[in-house]
């Protein structure tokens, strides 16, 4: 794939795939490894990860929460730093580790050390460990802000920028960019009628921008959008941002499609 790296250093990097990537998108953490090792990190996948926590966190089982939190800092933090191709789970590893553990005189510290370094995928590459990109995708693009990797990490202009130098790619603006899907993990479970209203507006949304694609950078909302879709017989794709800018999308089937 033709991507530059700036930096001759090479870091060391664990990516954090999430349960969603691994259990029914793996070719997102196929395109995440391949965005990073064309970055010029050495990767690492380790296979002892499993949830961030953030279920259990949300529906408030701060026990079974604080024991994933300590799991996984313990796993990852010999790492230079951890990349997630999902803004809730960074948000998880970022924000909300060290608040679970601001009180215990042990981890605390070491939580606030490795939530800094914890970053979503897009946020990296743009960020941290700048990539050109040099690949070619001859559609026009829709992209859906998730509420957390907007709202807790502030990325909103890092996948834009890295789409921006996509050959042939257009870029369409979404009215209402920023609103949530409806989704929210186990939101759209205890509240299914309002979930349905929220992703009915967002599709309509899309479908006004006149795209051939939509993307975003959280499995959950891609996987909530294109399940709308498909009910609404709308012809519009749905991929996981890196898999267009790690040149994968034309590979595969969009999300929801046979």
């Amino acid at each position: 794939m033709p991507i530059t790296e700036i930096d001759n250093h090479r870091p060391k990097v664990a990516l954090f795939v999430t349960c969603l990537v691994d259990l029914c998108r793996p070719s997102v953490g196929f395109a995440a490894l391949r965005l990073l090792e064309h970055a010029q990190c050495h990767v690492t996948i380790p296979t002892q990860q499993t949830c961030c926590g953030q279920p259990a966190f949300n529906n408030g089982d701060k026990h079974t929460a604080q024991a994933l939190a300590k799991q996984h800092i313990a796993l990852f933090e010999s790492f230079d730093y951890v990349v997630i191709p999902s803004g809730s789970c960074a948000g998880m590893l970022r924000q909300h580790y060290p608040t679970l553990l601001a009180d215990d005189p042990v981890w605390a510290e070491r939580a606030a050390a490795f939530a800094a370094r914890c970053y979503e995928l897009t946020q990296f590459l743009h960020d941290v460990r700048p990539v050109k990109i040099d690949c070619t995708y001859p559609h026009t693009v829709t992209y859906h802000d998730a509420c957390a990797g907007l709202r807790e990490l502030g990325v909103q202009e890092q996948p834009r920028a890295l789409l921006n130098q996509v050959k042939q790619l257009t870029l369409t603006e979404l009215k209402e960019t920023e609103a949530c899907c409806g989704f929210g993990g186990t939101f759209c479970v205890k509240y299914p009628e309002i979930s349905t209203k929220m992703v009915d507006d967002k599709i309509a949304h899309i479908a006004q921008t006149y795209a051939d694609v939509v993307l975003a950078g959280d499995l959950g909302c891609l996987l909530n959008i294109a399940g709308r879709l498909h009910r609404h017989h709308l012809p519009i794709a749905v991929y996981h941002v890196a898999e267009v800018l790690a040149g994968m999308a034309t590979e595969i089937p969009a999300v929801g499609q046979p």
